[in-house]
């Protein structure tokens, strides 16, 4: 509603580049709602962060085995540290920003010049991972923690050992050291923190009250207090005077992997294998707010069921404006924390969108996500009807009957369920797969469903009788996705072995095998007279095929990432594609051209074309999902004829 973006909007109604894709509803963060910028760079996992006392650069550190400073006014990387051969877990940067200390899988701890982004010295000692590290406010000192239970303290001027601390049962995930540099408090998976004296390296006292392990634990500027984060889902706030328990924060589902104070001491920023960042307010002992937005699509996530996409990581800069995270997802966001709760929401899932199909009248569209639900929306006013809840694991794949009254979903838990959309109920289970169902498709007479699984086989049901008509076997991977011809008389299947086959449905016979694809199959859809087929692949590219020959007839190039869902209009001129590189795209099949192209905030994981070829449903890794128009293409035709 501000006044900047409707002036925007008015000038955006005015354009006449066409065809494009026109957002019917708001899906994009708005200015000043959270989420800055993402950092993209690290090749994998993003295991810590520290943030420089100017608030100006974040120092990363990442499973890819490298560290890499960023300029978080730009968001540009400036250099990478490369010296580590395993794993980083924990970076800390000295008070003056000039240096910063890092730990890792290799056992070492390695110090590093900010300025000339070169490697000073290592400090050797430690007989196993080092998973985290601090440093005193003078700059002398660091303090880590290791897989070996024990914490080091280290000289950074002569780049040695000072002493060590032994008191903990079983490794140190977290230490925090007290800016007067005179206290140490660490945290262990032997579900204990302890405090340490500095001066007389001894331990003071234990902390005692989680009930799982110490992921994380940050101190207040003053001293008094530190805050702890474990993976019994909580964080608990400690006097460090008394050794006691002041209050315990409950809100993360899962387990809590990251803590930062800011420097008032009022706030806690948390982060959390639920894919979560809040913000909690000290003072009342109440969450402020949830911050959303990491993602994540590896492929072996097929493989690992209810996977989210941990936050590993937080730093708070000093004025206590911003917040940086690290995910599992490669990447590090930048918060604005002076974020609060607005009368705004994205719509969508809580987590992944992995499936959507759309009614044949196309007023309906049903999304399923990883969060376990499906939803059923109103395309006309492109809100939520009602949700779907049943499966006990992650929804991979929805069709609907061509009568628009029933869904089919297939989930992680190995079963498809069947629902009524006139009630929003279930109707029945269907169970036969040894494994997780990935694809569903349903015959155009609403008779029987086809599903594909990760125990690389098909089923065919009778939704009439609700049993198994017979097993589709050929395929030596996954099954990732199928769709049915128009006549119901053959199915095309997708899958990891980077293969489709042709099935005949009558016989349940495999008819051909399509090879062309050199990565894994996730897409595939077919025109509405059943001689072609497009399918999508993890090698970027879709592909034409001919199912009278079962000849490839060509490739359609553009997506710069795995390509994981395809549509098509039902005049068979155009397909809409998503992809990782979080665009959707229009071709035009007759020139195998691109003539539309959508940017999303994430990974786009699935997409349903509604039969007015124009309307487009999309959801993607964050759990939107997206209603857009394709506009301009009338005049895009007009055009081509002329």
């Amino acid at each position: 509603e501000m006044p900047q973006i409707q002036a925007m909007l008015e000038v955006a109604k005015q354009w006449k580049a066409a065809p494009w894709l026109r957002p019917l509803t708001p899906c994009l963060s708005p200015p000043r709602r959270g989420l800055l910028r993402t950092l993209e760079g690290h090749s994998n996992s993003v295991n810590a962060v520290a943030v420089t006392a100017d608030g100006k650069r974040a120092i990363s550190g990442s499973s890819d085995n490298t560290l890499k400073v960023w300029d978080l006014t730009t968001g540009d990387e400036q250099f990478t540290l490369e010296g580590h051969s395993q794993w980083v877990n924990a970076v800390a940067v000295t008070e003056d920003g000039k240096r910063a200390i890092s730990g890792s899988d290799d056992n070492t701890l390695k110090v590093w010049d900010l300025t000339t982004g070169n490697e000073l010295f290592t400090l050797e000692g430690h007989s196993q991972w080092v998973n985290a590290v601090a440093v005193t406010s003078d700059g002398k000192r660091a303090i880590s923690g290791s897989d070996d239970n024990t914490l080091k303290v280290w000289d950074l001027i002569a780049g040695k050992e000072q002493f060590t601390l032994k008191g903990h049962s079983d490794s140190v995930y977290a230490v925090a050291v007290t800016a007067d540099g005179k206290q140490a408090i660490s945290g262990s998976s032997d579900n204990t923190l302890k405090v340490w004296d500095l001066t007389t390296e001894k331990e003071q006292f234990t902390l005692k009250g989680h009930s799982y392990l110490i992921k994380a634990v940050a101190v207040t500027a003053d001293g008094k207090r530190a805050i702890s984060g474990s993976s019994d889902k909580t964080l608990k706030v400690w006097d460090l005077a008394t050794g006691k328990e002041q209050f315990t924060l409950k809100g993360h589902s899962k387990s809590v992997y990251a803590v930062a104070v800011t420097a008032d001491g009022k706030r806690a920023i948390s982060g959390s294998d639920d894919d979560c960042i809040k913000v909690w307010d000290l003072t009342n002992r109440k969450e402020e707010f949830t911050l959303r937005g990491h993602s994540y699509s590896a492929n072996y996530l097929y493989y690992i069921e209810d996977y989210h996409y941990s936050v590993n990581t937080v730093a708070v800069t000093a004025d206590g404006k911003r917040a940086i995270s690290g995910s599992s997802d490669r990447t590090l966001k930048v918060w604005d924390l002076t974020t609060r709760k607005e009368p705004f929401t994205i719509k969508g899932h809580s987590y992944l969108v992995y499936a959507v199909a759309v009614t044949a009248d196309g007023k309906r569209a049903i999304s399923g996500s990883s969060d376990r639900t499906l939803k059923v929306w109103d395309l006309t006013t492109r809100k939520e009807q009602f949700t779907l809840k049943g499966h006990s694991s992650s929804v991979y794949a929805v069709a609907v009957t061509e009568d628009g009254k029933r869904a089919i979903s297939g989930s992680l838990d190995y079963t498809l369920k069947v629902w009524d959309l006139t009630t929003g109920k279930k109707q029945f289970t269907l169970k036969g797969h040894s494994n997780s169902v990935y694809a569903v498709a349903v015959t155009e007479d609403g008779k029987r469903a086809i599903s594909g699984s990760l125990d690389y086989t098909l089923k065919v049901w009778d939704l009439t009788t609700r049993k198994e008509q017979f097993t589709l076997k050929g395929h030596s991977d996954a099954v990732n996705i199928v769709a049915v011809t128009g006549d119901g008389k053959r199915a095309i299947s997708g899958s990891s072995d980077r293969t489709l086959k042709v099935w005949d449905l009558t016989t349940g016979n495999e008819l051909f095998t399509l090879k062309g694809h050199s990565q894994w199959v996730n897409a595939v859809a077919t025109i509405a007279d059943g001689k072609r087929a497009i399918s999508g692949s993890d090698d970027n590219t879709l592909k034409v095929w001919d199912l009278t020959t079962g000849n490839e007839l060509f490739t359609l190039k553009g997506h710069s990432d795995a390509v994981n869902i395809v549509a098509v209009t039902s005049d068979g001129k155009r397909a809409i594609s998503g992809s990782d590189d979080k665009t959707l795209k229009v071709w035009d099949l007759s020139s195998g051209n691109v003539i539309a192209s959508f940017t999303g905030q994430s990974r786009i994981k699935c997409c349903a074309l509604a039969p007015d070829g124009v309307t487009i449903v999309a959801g993607d890794a964050s759990g939107r999902v997206y209603f857009l128009q394709l506009e301009g293409i009338a005049e895009y035709l007009e055009k081509g004829m002329a």
